[in-house]
């Protein structure tokens, strides 16, 4: 009784099926091995990249919506690096810290921003709601090109595979399945190599843009959220009218403070 063998799934296909492959077949596999490496490297470095930013966000948001005024965890120096949602805030704050100190409007002793200092602070906001979008997108185009240029760049390495093996046969004049067999197997790994490189980052590529979509939306929702925090405690809204009868009893006052000239 002969013993059993047992070997990798599909390693004599492959094996058989590369040491087949002709010299531009081979170039071909050799291009999608560094397609497929720069795809992993981006899979993998966005892949942490929205695990930290993940876990980071959850603890921000949990001190965040702990305390009660918008500037509290600007002004203890708290850190929540690799949080997209923390970056935003931190711009906004330190915007709104600056207005506070050298455009104030004081208010029954309270210090407070005008519309238009607040209108910068918005600006801010949105401004950095952009950057972060930008840096969770960034490198998800190499993915997108590799699920759609794999597969091409595989067949461009069968069709030129098999042409040249058809080409040998005409040559040859021995148009056999022997003869065809071992050239279109060395054709055909091109386009499975092609395969190799693109369904993994079309399954990466599905995963990550939802969640880019998903933390998008929730710094969005916070900086709205945040606006509005600091639109209720830092903003001055009193109606236009009332503004006016203010500033017009400062200038009584301070024209009352001046020493008259005889």
């Amino acid at each position: 009784m002969e013993p059993i063998l047992f070997t990798p799934l599909l390693a004599n296909a492959l094996s058989f099926a590369l040491e087949k492959a002709t010299v531009e077949g081979k170039i071909t596999i050799g291009l999608l091995i560094l397609v497929s490496l720069v795809s992993w490297t981006v899979i993998f470095n966005k892949a942490h990249q929205l695990y930290k930013a993940g876990k980071m966000s959850k603890k921000f948001f949990e001190a965040y919506r702990s305390t009660r005024d918008p500037l509290e965890i600007f002004n203890k120096n708290d850190e929540y690096n690799g949080a997209p949602a923390y970056e935003i805030y931190y711009a906004g704050a330190e915007e709104l810290a600056f207005h506070l100190k050298n455009n104030p409007v004081t208010i029954k002793g309270k210090t407070r921003v005008s519309q238009a200092s607040f209108d910068s602070v918005v600006v801010v906001l949105e401004r950095n709601v952009s950057t972060q979008s930008i840096s969770l997108e960034k490198g998800m185009i190499i993915l997108t090109t590799a699920v759609a240029g794999g597969p091409f760049i595989g067949l461009l390495g069968t069709v030129w595979g098999v042409m040249e093996t058809f080409s040998g046969i005409a040559i040859k004049q021995a148009a056999s399945l022997t003869a065809m067999a071992p050239g279109v197997a060395g054709a055909l790994i091109a386009t499975v190599a092609g395969l190799f490189v693109a369904i993994p980052a079309m399954f990466a590529y599905n995963y990550m843009v939802t969640s880019i979509r998903a933390i998008t939306q929730q710094l969005d929702n916070f900086t709205a959220e945040f606006a509005t925090a600091v639109e209720h405690g830092y903003v001055d809204n009193r109606p236009v009218s009332e503004e006016i009868a203010d500033a017009l009893r400062r200038m009584r006052g301070e024209d009352r403070d001046q020493p008259t000239v005889s």
